[in-house]
C-alpha cells in the first residue's frame, strides 16, 4: 500500500497559526468582552448575537475570506448548507471518483443532484470531464476518500477554474483545517466548510467560509433565534482554534516517530505501517495476522478509545485504536481484518507502542 498525506504543520507554523489568531481577536474585541459568555438571542439589525458576530468577523479575517458563517449541525450541516447556497435542486454535481462521505451523500440526495465522477488523481481525466460534461457545482474533500488518493486540492481547484471559471466549487476542509497550511476558500474554492468540533470547539457547530453573496443568502434565510449560535458557543470556537494547531502539529510529530518505529520492526506482527488521511491523520498498521477486530477489543481494555466523539474534539485525549474508515472499507473491503487505524489523539508513541504491543500480544 503506498499513502499520500497531506503535508502538516509543523510546530513554528502551528505556533504562527496561533498567534495569528490572537491577533485578529484583538483587532475586533475589546479586552473586556473577551472575559464574558457573549450574549444571547436575536439582535435587532443582526439577527445574530453581536458576539457571534464578531466571532464571524475574526474568521473572515483570519482565514482571508470575504465572509464567514457559524452554523448549527457542524461539519456535516455546513456542507449542506453551503450546497443549498451555491446548487439548485436537480442540478449536476462533479466529485472525486471515490466513495462520498455518508453524511454528504444524504445531502447530495436530498437536494436531488444528479453526480457525475472524475479521477482528481489525474488532471488529464479531469479536464476530459470538465470538458465533456454539463457541471453546476464540484465538491471537493480536501483529505483523502481512498488509500491511492493523491491529489493536490490548490491544482484541481485550479483546473477546475480554468474551463469553468464560474462554476461554485465547495470544498469539504473537515480533518484538514488547521493541520494545513490552507483551507478551501484560501486556495480559491467558493466556500469552505468544516466542523469546529474537531479543532476543540463546542459540540454541534459548523463552520463555512468564503463568497460573501452565498454567506449572506444562508445568513438571510437562516434568522430564527433557534438557528443561532449563541455568543458562547462562538467564545468556544475561538478558544478551541487557539490550541488547535500546536495540538494538532504534536500528533502529526507522534505519528511520524510511531511510523518510522513500527517500520523499524520494533513490534512484533506488525507488517508495515503507513500514514494517511482517512479522515483525519493516522497510522494505519498492517499486520501479518487478520487479527485487526482482536487487537481492537485488546486495545480498549489497555486505555485505548475504540471509536471518536468528534475525531479530535475536546474529549478525545487517549490514543485511538479504531477500524478503517468507512470511506477506506468501501474502496478495499478485505483490509478491514488485516488493518487498523490509530489516531495518537494528544498521546506519546511510548503509549502508542505499549498498547499496540500488549494487545497484539493479547489477541494472537
Amino acid at each position: 500500500m503506498k499513502t499520500y498525506p497531506l503535508t502538516s504543520l509543523n510546530i513554528e507554523d502551528a505556533t504562527k497559526k496561533q498567534f495569528s489568531l490572537i491577533d485578529e481577536i484583538t483587532k475586533v474585541f475589546r479586552g473586556s468582552e473577551i472575559l464574558t459568555r457573549g450574549d444571547l438571542g436575536v439582535v435587532p439589525g443582526l439577527n445574530q448575537p453581536k458576539t457571534t458576530n464578531k466571532v464571524e468577523k475574526v474568521l473572515e479575517n483570519y482565514f482571508d475570506a470575504e465572509a464567514a458563517m457559524l452554523v448549527r449541525g457542524a461539519g456535516t450541516m455546513a456542507i449542506r448548507m453551503a450546497l443549498h447556497a451555491t446548487m439548485k435542486i436537480g442540478d449536476t454535481l462533479l466529485v472525486h471518483d471515490a466513495p462520498v462521505y455518508p453524511t454528504t451523500k444524504v445531502s447530495i440526495d436530498t437536494m436531488g443532484l444528479k453526480t457525475i465522477e472524475a479521477n482528481f488523481n489525474d488532471l488529464k481525466n479531469l479536464q476530459e470531464a470538465l470538458q465533456s460534461q454539463d457541471i453546476d457545482g464540484v465538491l471537493i474533500q480536501i483529505t483523502r476518500q481512498k488509500p491511492d488518493d493523491s491529489y493536490d486540492a490548490k491544482e484541481v481547484i485550479e483546473c477546475i477554474q480554468n474551463y469553468l471559471p464560474n462554476t461554485p466549487i465547495i470544498t469539504d476542509d473537515n480533518y484538514a483545517v488547521l493541520k494545513t497550511p490552507k483551507i478551501g476558500s484560501q486556495m480559491g474554492a467558493t466556500l469552505a466548510c468544516f466542523s469546529t468540533f474537531k479543532l476543540l470547539g463546542p459540540e454541534g457547530i459548523g463552520c463555512i467560509v468564503g463568497n460573501r453573496r452565498a454567506i449572506e443568502k444562508l445568513k438571510a434565510e437562516n434568522y430564527s433565534g433557534g438557528l443561532q449560535v449563541q455568543g458562547h458557543e462562538a467564545i468556544d470556537v475561538l478558544r478551541g482554534m487557539i490550541y488547535a494547531p500546536v495540538s494538532l502539529a504534536l500528533s502529526a510529530g507522534v505519528l511520524e516517530e510511531v511510523k518510522k518505529r513500527l517500520n523499524a520492526g520494533e513490534i512484533q506482527g506488525v507488517k508495515q505501517a503507513y500514514i494517511a488521511n482517512a479522515q483525519s491523520k493516522v497510522i494505519l498498521v498492517e499486520l501479518n495476522e487478520p487479527i485487526a477486530n482482536a487487537i481492537l477489543e485488546e486495545a480498549e481494555k489497555l486505555g485505548a478509545a475504540p471509536n471518536p466523539v468528534g475525531a479530535e474534539s475536546q474529549y478525545e485525549f487517549v490514543p485511538m485504536f479504531y477500524r478503517l474508515s468507512g470511506t477506506f472499507r468501501a474502496a478495499n473491503p478485505d483490509a478491514e481484518r488485516t488493518t487498523i487505524r490509530i489516531n495518537p489523539m494528544r498521546a506519546g508513541s511510548e503509549t502508542i507502542i505499549r498498547i499496540l504491543r500488549e494487545a497484539i500480544i493479547a489477541g494472537s
